[in-house]
């Protein structure tokens, strides 16, 4: 994770290279071939783990729709920790709106190449949901909505289909908090360097796939609400069945942008307020 990383010698802190509003913006980056080059890493790990998790997602509700919410939580941590520990070495391993996001408010990326990254994350995102619907039967494509985000569903009940699931309000809260508490953990374990810590990329990003895995159980079981399946986590996932799928995943679709990108600015906002001293401190 590019933007979380503070490099391999934790006793030697490394500030955001970026300073001023020049740098910030790097708008050079869009004609880089070598940022569009790892932009296509983003893309393809984004096509790739999308395929993988709306397979994931129709497939553990499809077979067990009791224990659904448990299993599909310990595959999205194989599945994430996966596809980030791949893109890794080329792109920084973001996969996800928000962390280009937090990276660029932090300075370690420029705002063009967050840009960048976030399209085509969501390009990848819509390549990874036709592919699923091009395997999965119309069927169970339409009744699991290729397995996208959404706070509603629909369920038959005595008195005809009707939409089951959470609020916005909810469901925006369940968004901000659980990314939050993603980025705590890995934003912690970026900085927070010591002989514990020292594991590389794979350490860190197997935590942060337990973080996202331990956010969607939680999410979908606290509320014990039907027709809710948890908090979505990653906007460009989310708009990938939207684009293909469309109907009412495009209901309150804002909800999957607008609460990550809360999450990311209060998370940079708390970085601020700590003395840094406490990020880079050598552990004991």
């Amino acid at each position: 994770m590019e933007g979380i990383n503070i490099g391999d010698d934790w006793k030697t802190p490394q500030k955001p290279a970026t300073t001023t509003l020049s740098e910030r913006l790097g708008l050079e980056e869009f004609t880089s071939l070598e940022t569009w080059r790892a932009s296509f890493a983003e893309f393809l790990g984004m096509a790739t783990s999308c395929f993988a998790m709306d397979t994931m997602v129709v497939g553990t509700l499809e077979t067990d729709p009791q224990t659904g919410p448990l299993l599909m939580s310990i595959l999205a941590v194989v599945i994430i920790s996966i596809m980030l520990i791949a893109t890794y070495p080329v792109s920084g391993g973001h996969l996800n709106p928000a962390i280009s996001f937090c990276a660029a408010l932090m300075g370690y990326i420029t705002a063009s190449r967050a840009v960048i990254y976030i399209f085509s994350q969501c390009v990848g995102a819509i390549l990874g949901a036709l592919a699923f619907k091009v395997v999965v039967s119309r069927e169970i494509g339409s009744t699991y909505t290729l397995g996208g985000c959404s706070l509603t569903t629909l369920v038959e009940s005595p008195n005809g289909p009707t939409y089951m699931g959470i609020g916005t309000g909810s469901g925006l809260w369940l968004e901000i908090l659980s990314m939050f508490m993603v980025l705590f953990a890995a934003g912690s374990i970026g900085f927070i360097r010591g002989p514990a810590l020292e594991n590389g990329p794979v350490f860190r990003y197997s935590i942060i796939g337990i973080m996202v895995g331990l956010a969607v159980y939680v999410t979908a079981t606290v509320t014990q609400v039907k027709g809710y399946p948890g908090a979505g986590l990653n906007a460009a996932r989310c708009f990938g069945p939207a684009v293909v799928m469309g109907g009412h995943l495009w209901d309150d679709h804002w909800v999957y942008w607008v609460g990550p990108l809360i999450a990311s600015l209060a998370f940079f906002l708390y970085t601020k307020i700590v003395p840094s001293q406490h990020f880079y401190g050598k552990a004991d």
